[in-house]
């Protein structure tokens, strides 16, 4: 009987246990944030934009910070070094901007399986004086202001922009278009591999336009830093795309390091 009263008493404790683990409550999840405040820092061996070097196939440092809303709004700043506004100087007419300063502001939501990001971006060439060059004939002031829509499914993202002043210092470009097709394929164990095909037409100047492409793969070390390797050309007209004695739409290859935190 003792043996029997035993076992009774072992089994009813066991399923009062059970039965108070099943109640006891799961733990709360922790509230998702209103926002998020990021930044970055970082440095390439070439500052490439839209496949055209920025910096006369140079190295250069870049900086930048982004505010994102839960709601879908997102703000940003980002900074970088250059060297195209200073090498268009003339003789008799020298021009400085070594900065270029990028102010962004949009709102990203979904239509179904297709994200929707539409927004606007500054280029600010921070005390560029571009438009004195010949007497201010050639070119207009430097700084450009463009609207943009991007539609994402699956791993791919197309993206429209459309510049509401002239593009970055031609004359009479307003209403320039850069179209921007791009994939994003996660190979695993942190690397990340970017195709990525782009159209320019410069209003009022066919010389000007041009096809970009490149292949960017790039590998997250963790705690914040990663590295990338792009391989990048177009079919810019040398005429039209040579400053400080440089081809800047050649074909080359572009390393990066970056840190975010």
């Amino acid at each position: 009987m003792q043996i029997k009263s035993t076992i009774i008493l072992a089994t009813l404790v066991m399923g009062a246990a059970a039965q108070a683990q099943t109640a006891a409550p799961a733990a709360p999840k922790a509230p998702e944030p209103d926002f998020t405040l990021s930044y970055n820092a970082g440095v390439v061996t070439d500052y490439r934009y839209r496949g055209i070097s920025q910096t006369r196939l140079l190295p250069a440092a870049q900086g930048g910070v982004d505010f994102a809303h839960k709601n879908g709004f997102y703000l940003g700043a980002w900074a970088s070094t250059i060297k195209w506004i200073k090498d268009n100087s003339s003789a008799g007419f020298p021009v400085k901007g070594p900065v270029e300063l990028d102010i962004y502001g949009g709102y990203k939501f979904s239509l179904g399986d297709v994200g929707v990001d539409v927004g606007a971006l500054g280029y600010q060439y921070v005390g560029n004086n571009l438009i004195k060059t010949n007497g201010g004939g050639t070119y207009d002031n430097a700084n450009t202001t463009e609207l943009y829509t991007a539609l994402s499914y699956s791993v791919v993202t197309f993206k429209s922009s459309y510049s509401m002043t002239n593009l970055f210092g031609n004359l009479n470009s307003k209403g320039s278009q850069y179209y921007d097709l791009t994939a994003n394929f996660d190979l695993g164990s942190g690397f990340t591999l970017t195709p990525h095909l782009g159209r320019q037409i410069v209003a009022n100047s066919g010389a000007l336009s041009y096809t970009d492409y490149s292949v960017t793969l790039a590998k997250d070390l963790g705690q914040g830093f990663s590295l990338s390797a792009m391989v990048v050309s177009t079919n810019a007209k040398p005429a039209g795309y040579t400053w400080g004695g440089k081809e800047v739409g050649k074909a080359g290859a572009v390393l990066g390091a970056k840190y975010s935190f």
